[in-house]
């Protein structure tokens, strides 16, 4: 893959936060979303690429920007494939709370059904972990297990582990054994994609992200992890028969299956994000007079490189009466 493509990349996920940000706080999470989306389509416009979407907003009958199957970019580059969420946390974006990401991966995998998993509108269990744990925890081992061998790994006692998940009735059961191995927790709202690339840096001091979330976060977060040598695994659940239709339509028959980053991605990997709030990967979008500063990532899996670019960005201002 150029690795050109890389600031491309880039300038694709910053134009979606710069959109986004304009919301934040503003509670308005679908707006934000879709002016972000709008963003993204926008800037594939000027890269000569022939793109796909794979894991999307969702399904073009949806009606919605960014639909799984869409093309995106000028042509006459190379065929790639496409997982893109616009906004990852738009809760947080509509609240002002932290962890909203603007996020693209992208593979050249030559399969045309190849690069990232197919992943149906449904759940799935999942830890992620940085480069330190990847070979301590495993998603089939107990929470207090995997909290004990993490913190072997690290050198650490368990007590300075601090585990992330998301505030959901549905880990209460998860919450109360983290808390009786004696780890620290921290309850998130929205985000999970930006918690879990967090564990690749200790200066975050997120060690561990468990419980039950979005797949196609998951997807997304795998992507990120497997650029920076992390780890995530994850085990689809269907919470409903209309999800479970999901999962067997997409090919998913085996409940129970274990899915490892082999099994999420395919081909050499980009990934993108950038800041839409502040969070504990990447900061958020700050404006200034005349513009606006963002804070971005950008890694490749094959040279496991990793570059944070700040840029500023400068508007005409046009004032509304």
């Amino acid at each position: 893959m150029d690795r050109n493509l890389a600031l491309e990349a880039v300038r694709v996920t910053e134009a979606a936060a710069l959109a986004a940000a304009r919301y934040v706080g503003r509670g308005d999470e679908m707006t934000a979303d879709l002016e972000a989306a709008k963003a993204i389509e926008r800037a594939f416009r000027a890269i000569p690429v022939q793109g796909t979407i794979v894991i999307g907003e969702g399904g073009e009958e949806d009606g919605v920007a960014l639909y799984e199957g869409q093309r995106l970019g000028s042509g006459g580059g190379p065929l790639l494939h496409i997982a893109v969420d616009a906004v990852d946390g738009t809760i947080a974006c509509a609240t002002g709370a932290p962890n909203a990401l603007s996020i693209i991966a992208i593979s050249d995998d030559p399969d045309p059904a190849g690069g990232f998993l197919r992943c149906p509108r449904t759940y799935m269990n999942k830890i992620a972990v940085g480069p330190e744990g990847r070979d301590a925890v495993d998603l089939d081992r107990s929470p207090t297990d995997n909290l004990k061998t993490l913190a072997d790994a690290r050198h650490v006692y368990v007590q300075d582990l601090t585990v992330v998940m998301l505030d959901r009735p549905r880990h209460e059961k998860l919450i109360a054994e983290v808390r009786r191995a004696g780890a620290r927790i921290r309850l998130i709202p929205d985000g999970e994609v930006s918690a879990a690339l967090a564990t690749t840096r200790p200066e975050s001091g997120i060690d561990l992200v468990m419980g039950i979330g979005g797949a196609s976060q998951g997807v997304l977060a795998a992507a990120g992890l497997f650029c920076a040598g992390g780890l995530l695994q994850g085990r689809f659940l269907a919470s409903n028969a209309e999800e479970a239709s999901r999962l067997r339509a997409a090919g998913i028959h085996d409940a129970g299956r274990k899915y490892q980053l082999s099994d999420f991605l395919r081909g050499s990997i980009m990934f993108a994000a950038t800041g839409v709030t502040n969070g504990d990967f990447l900061q958020g979008v700050r404006f200034f007079r005349g513009g606006a500063t963002t804070n971005s990532v950008v890694m490749r899996s094959k040279t496991r490189t990793q570059r944070l670019i700040q840029a500023s960005h400068h508007f005409d201002f046009k004032p509304e009466y």
